[in-house]
């Protein structure tokens, strides 16, 4: 009998662990023959801590579980018996494709990795030249999911073709917006798909090293990283790629804790040694990115969703999704819901469906007023939006972006001033300080913000103009996306500033 608890950092911060000791206790207790494996997490974070218990009749779950329920699970007597996950609707709705191993098995384990359809995508990689790899990925219409949705398969084939006889890949593992988690489960879960994926882009480009550079409010998935890395480069995944003639290594690097570091070329200065602070492009990384030589920055889900495509061929990618938007997106669901946790699914779900059926509405049960997409610097949508559907040519129609696709439901209790607000003092507190409209507007726009809640109608045009400037005097995301909570707040929810839409418009 097999027993799975997840060791993922929002399991053990519910109790996984505590669950876990009581299990082991247990099983001993009854001189059971059982093992207990950590694996990830499936992702239903009201749930957790989820047990799995596999026997001969399949794998059924119990959730979420504390300590004092261990002894009826084990009994074949728990109320808290859910069936197989597959069968759970919020699982079941699911197109698990990036996420397929997470909270399957042990993270690990990399025999379970293999058993499971690991290193299928690299096998078919070594077999391609890296114009053929660079190919598959441009046909299977794989965008960036760090926020930018730029095609995958152009930045690697600026690289591979840029001259240079040393190239690098790097993982943007910053994962700082609020009401996203889809990187960190990934790591935590699969962390083999991730070197994978580092491994193909190495091969497609020309690059022999990579680094994961990996924020470090995440103790959990660090450790994960740290000897997945280690196991990786004794079963030959890193070093001498599984037997062959061509080498990749890999380093985890730690950042300090800047918000600004997500941005990339942010993090390729930190990754140097320097100053985590915006550079001015072109040149662009792809040419002259870390240490000056050609780089590949990607996203961690970006990167791991290539051996799939590898695996399974460009055009069973591309078949899911809607306009450019192909593939899946691993939603991040979050704020005042029933239903929060992590569902992936292809392009095109409405944001009514997202949020009232999957998320089944507010935890609180009062109406939905407001949901936030794309992290602290996406738009508020309000519910007469909702019908649409999930892409980036979509969103960005509606003034808003998909982003790292947080998405964070608010009901009617939320004073939208005060999120704007938020937004504007975000910044302020994150900013590199290289950027005068970043560095300088944020602090002014607070303070204007603050004029209009104390009732200064003058105050109003000010905010509108001082978001125009930010949007187009400063250089990355952070200065350039702030106005978008801000603007979309005082237009979708003008009583909230005490003003006409007559005004805000």
């Amino acid at each position: 009998m097999k027993i799975y608890v997840p060791r993922d950092a929002a399991a053990r911060a519910l109790g996984a662990d505590d669950v876990a000791r009581a299990m082991a206790e247990a099983v001993a207790a009854r001189g059971l023959d059982a093992r207990i494996i950590r694996n990830g997490s499936r992702g239903m974070v009201w749930l957790e801590p989820l047990v799995e218990i596999e026997t001969e009749a399949g794998r059924t779950a119990f959730g979420p579980v504390t300590p004092a329920d261990v002894a009826a699970i084990l009994d074949g007597n728990s109320p808290l018996a859910l069936g197989p996950v597959e069968a759970i609707p919020f699982f079941a709705r699911q197109t698990r494709l990036t996420f397929a191993r997470v909270g399957l098995t042990d993270p690990l384990d990399f025999d379970a990795y293999v058993a499971h359809g690991g290193t299928t995508g690299l096998r078919t990689a070594l077999g391609m030249t890296d114009a053929q790899i660079v190919a598959e990925v441009k046909e299977s219409g794989l965008r960036g999911r760090g926020g930018a949705g730029f095609p995958t398969g152009i930045k690697w084939e600026t690289v591979r073709t840029a001259p240079g006889a040393r190239k690098y890949i790097v993982c943007n593992a910053d994962e700082g917006d609020s009401g996203t988690f889809a990187d960190r489960m990934l790591m935590e879960g699969d962390p083999f798909c991730l070197i994978e994926g580092m491994v193909i882009a190495g091969l497609a480009t020309g690059a022999a090293k990579g680094f994961v550079y990996l924020r470090s409010e995440y103790p959990d998935a660090i450790a994960v990283m740290s000897e997945a890395i280690r196991i990786a480069e004794a079963r030959g995944l890193l070093g001498r790629i599984l037997g062959s003639d061509r080498t990749f290594d890999l380093e985890l690097r730690v950042g300090a804790g800047a918000y600004v570091c997500g941005e990339e070329t942010s993090l390729l200065n930190s990754l140097e040694g320097k100053r985590g602070i915006v550079r001015a492009k072109p040149p662009l990384p792809a040419l002259e990115g870390f240490m000056a030589r050609p780089t590949v920055v990607n996203n961690v889900i970006s990167l791991a969703t290539v051996p799939v495509i590898l695996a399974r061929g460009a055009a069973f990618y591309r078949d899911f999704g809607l306009g450019r938007s192909r593939g899946t997106i691993p939603l991040q669901i979050a704020g005042n819901v029933k239903f929060g946790g992590l569902f992936e699914a292809a392009f095109g779900l409405t944001l009514s469906e997202i949020v009232n059926d999957i998320a089944g509405g507010t935890a609180t049960g009062r109406p939905v007023r407001a949901v936030q997409v794309g992290g602290p610097l996406g738009a508020y949508f309000p519910v007469s939006a909702f019908d649409t559907a999930f892409g980036y040519e979509e969103y960005d129609a509606k003034g808003g972006l998909i982003g790292h696709a947080g998405i964070v439901v608010f009901d009617d209790s939320a004073d939208m001033l005060q999120m704007a607000r938020f937004a504007m003092e975000f910044c302020a507190v994150e900013s590199c300080g290289k950027c005068t409209p970043c560095r300088i507007g944020a602090v002014r726009g607070v303070e204007t913000i603050d004029r209009i809640a104390a009732g200064d109608p003058a105050a109003l045009p000010l905010l509108a103009d001082l978001c125009e400037t930010m949007k187009d005097g400063s250089l990355c995301a952070l200065g350039g996306f702030t106005p978008f909570p801000v603007m979309s707040a005082l237009r979708h929810f003008p009583e909230d500033f005490r003003i006409t839409r007559e005004a805000a418009e």
